[in-house]
């Protein structure tokens, strides 16, 4: 189980490894695998990643984004978190023009995109049926995300919520990394901002609410590029990060 795996590690570098091998859940493992075998077609003649995906960026970030899970035919496949699907194409061209991301496009694990200041990560690691994990293996999962935000701890100052379930699932998890929630809790919303104390008297890390970047948000309009490059510009901005202005119109 993840929450004596994490007792094994002694740096981000070597929890990343170790989630890749997890498989504590077995309906997200089932589903997972056979994703891999079905495929869409698009992507017949592509190998599969098909196992958890662990976070993405440099281990002194600043600024962490937080989603849902890996999408069955994105993360999945690429290996990646937010890659391969249009969620993360909206959001790596949003960290590009903000000066955040080398490259606008993350196609697969290996195709040379760093970001700068940021980590992206996952409050479960396996992609689950639907895109909705159960809470308990939501709970399950909890260890992982808890030790590598101890591992930011230094340096961290922002996290943003993509959406209300990565909200709900990182305010337990904050609190066992080290920082205060207040009461009553913080509610979700875009836009929402709550300034959490560290339980040690450091530096307090501010929680920002964003819808997610999902298509079900983008194609109606609920959530537009310019309003991500808002929100991202804002909490880089409490990270302690300097991001570029993008142009006026987020498209060009």
């Amino acid at each position: 189980m993840p929450s004596a795996l994490v007792e094994r590690v002694h740096g981000l570098a070597e929890l990343d490894d170790l989630v890749v091998g997890c498989r504590a859940c077995p309906r997200l493992v089932a589903w997972r695998e056979e994703a891999a075998r079905v495929k869409r077609r698009a992507f017949q003649g592509q190998d599969y990643w098909a196992r958890p995906i662990p976070g993405f960026g440099p281990a002194d970030a600043r600024l962490v984004l937080v989603g849902l899970a890996p999408a069955a035919h994105g993360g999945n496949r690429t290996g990646r978190i937010f890659t391969g699907d249009p969620s993360g194409d909206l959001l790596y061209a949003s960290l590009h023009r903000l000066g955040l991301a080398s490259q606008p496009h993350s196609t697969w694990r290996n195709d040379g995109l760093e970001l700068f200041g940021v980590r992206i990560t996952d409050p479960v690691r396996c992609a689950p049926p639907e895109n909705r994990p159960t809470n308990a293996e939501r709970d399950t999962c909890r260890p992982w995300i808890v030790r590598e935000l101890e591992y930011l701890r230094p340096t961290v100052r922002a996290v943003v919520a993509l959406g209300g379930f990565a909200w709900q699932a990182l305010l337990p998890a904050l609190g066992a990394a080290g920082w205060q929630i207040p009461r009553p809790r913080p509610r979700f919303g875009h836009g929402a901002h709550a300034a959490l104390p560290a339980t040690d008297g450091g530096p307090a890390l501010h929680l920002h609410g964003c819808f997610h970047v999902s298509p079900r948000n983008t194609y109606t309009g609920r959530l537009t590029p310019a309003m991500v490059d808002d929100l991202l510009r804002t909490a880089a901005a409490t990270a302690g990060l300097n991001p570029t202005r993008p142009p006026d119109d987020p498209s060009d």
